[in-house]
């Protein structure tokens, strides 16, 4: 089904410089709030130590608890610096992008999972050490009988079944909308985690001051949560009133969507990035999917080109033209803003071409461009006509390559002889996993220094999960 929509490849004004300034003042931010996060391990680490004392370290298991409760509050720390990460805060999305965020969420949470482990295991040894009976007597006696210890328990859990279904292999073998609703649990789990260290922590109970900061600490992550994962997707939805106007296939698999709503242009979106999209029909309105926007926003129109990889894609290219959607983002800094240099070089494979397209719309006057498209066969190439009319506009080159991966293979030598200059090149390479596997290991055996000139979106890889 399809209908009419405007002219996509029409020039639009878009202040590069003005983005530069609002980039500076972004990164400033970060480092600002990186500093912060510094600080508040350091009160944590301080909250631990004044709350002990000679007498109770040196009381029998006092050394093995005291470790224990250290490793309780540097772990809930860390956990909460996880959910920060995993946030949606715009300025620090738009600066690291949400790629880095989640890598490192996935590199932070292990071992803030692993430390409330050890504070559990410490705490029950330095118990029993100190009533001199057995671990596993003293695990029972702690669950049934002291207050807070059963919601510390379950909250710990919790975190266990988040933390086994985000390994990659479980993630392979579930789907999507089992993963998030796993995850959803980990918000209860960080209810009850306070309610316990409130009730058997040693460092609050007396201290009205250390629980208010504690307390803070927890209502602060949550509401920086809530305001930018429900409250401004919520009035981005109701401002933007966004809806299908209509569904066009491009190439085989591949459908572009046009969405259509009010005052688009207001999207702070830049060529590169994606949206979290939410369909807000019956069996697909508690989802949202990551999809990355193939063509800039204009006032009324914003479209999205979607690869059929799932149920939820496979119902995208199905809509009727009306269905209401809801909208998170836009998200990522897989952004003309990266690059360094006024020479660039684009490389895409797939439904990748995408994202790369809505930066060459995205892209100022003056910038050399050269982009290299790989696909199947002409006919498998989405988005084909736009991209050559938008690297025409910047009189670049485009150098279409078909066919398989392993005929079509490109190593350090076709690249040099494609594009002599790459090393001097900012790169962006979007594509399938082993595609850009593939694409960085040779543009690195060219001297391409992977930073800052080295640019690799992974937010493709949240697209082929959908």
């Amino acid at each position: 089904m399809s209908t009419a929509s405007p002219n996509l490849t029409s020039p639009q004004l878009r202040s590069s410089g003005l983005r530069a300034r609002r980039t500076w003042h972004s990164e400033r931010s970060v480092d600002l709030v990186a500093a912060l996060g510094g600080l508040g391990l350091g009160m944590v680490i301080a909250l631990g130590v004044t709350a002990q004392s000679w007498r109770s370290l040196n009381s029998p298991g006092g050394w093995v608890t005291a470790a224990g409760r250290m490793a309780g509050l540097t772990g809930a720390y860390m956990l909460l610096v996880t959910v920060l990460m995993a946030g949606r805060i715009p300025i620090v999305e738009r600066v690291l992008g949400h790629d880095s965020l989640i890598r490192w969420h996935r590199r932070i949470a292990p071992w803030a999972l692993v430390l409330i482990a050890l504070h559990g295991v410490l705490v029950v040894i330095g118990y029993g050490e100190s009533l001199r009976i057995g671990p596993f007597h003293q695990f029972a006696n702690l669950i049934t009988s002291y207050p807070g210890m059963l919601a510390g328990f379950v909250a710990f859990l919790l975190l266990v079944m988040a933390g086994i279904t985000s390994a990659r292999i479980a993630m392979r073998r579930m789907r999507y909308e089992t993963w998030w609703a796993v995850h959803l649990y980990t918000y209860l789990a960080l209810a009850l985690s306070l309610s316990h260290q409130l009730t058997t922590g040693i460092m609050f109970i007396g201290h009205p001051l250390m629980r208010a900061f504690w307390t803070a600490l927890f209502i602060a992550t949550g509401g920086v949560v809530f305001v930018y994962r429900v409250l401004l997707p919520l009035w981005r939805t109701a401002f933007h009133q966004l809806q299908v106007a209509s569904v066009q296939a491009e190439c085989p698999g591949v459908s572009s969507v046009l969405l259509e709503g009010r005052r688009l242009g207001r999207l702070p979106i830049s060529g590169g990035q994606f949206i979290q999209l939410r369909i807000l029909k019956r069996g697909l309105w508690w989802q949202a999917h990551p999809y990355s926007v193939s063509a800039l926003p204009d006032d009324r129109h914003l479209r999205i080109t979607v690869r059929d990889v799932g149920d939820h894609s496979g119902a995208m290219a199905q809509l009727k033209p009306g269905t209401r959607v809801a909208i998170e983002g836009p998200y990522g800094a897989f952004t003309s803003d990266a690059r360094a240099t006024d020479r660039i070089l684009m490389i895409g494979a797939g439904v990748g071409i995408t994202p790369l397209r809505a930066m060459l719309e995205d892209l100022p006057s003056g910038v050399d461009v050269v982009m290299l498209a790989r696909a199947h066969d002409e006919h498998s190439l989405a988005l084909r006509g736009e991209l050559q009319q938008l690297v025409g506009r910047h009189h670049g080159r485009l150098h279409e390559l078909f066919g398989s991966r392993e005929h079509v293979k490109l190593d350090a030598r076709v690249l040099r002889r494609l594009i002599p200059d790459v090393a001097h090149r900012d790169v962006f390479v979007c594509g399938p996993e082993g595609f850009t596997t593939m694409i960085l290991e040779a543009i690195r055996d060219l001297g391409v220094p992977e930073k800052p000139d080295l640019h690799s979106p992974r937010d493709l890889r949240l697209l082929t999960r959908s």
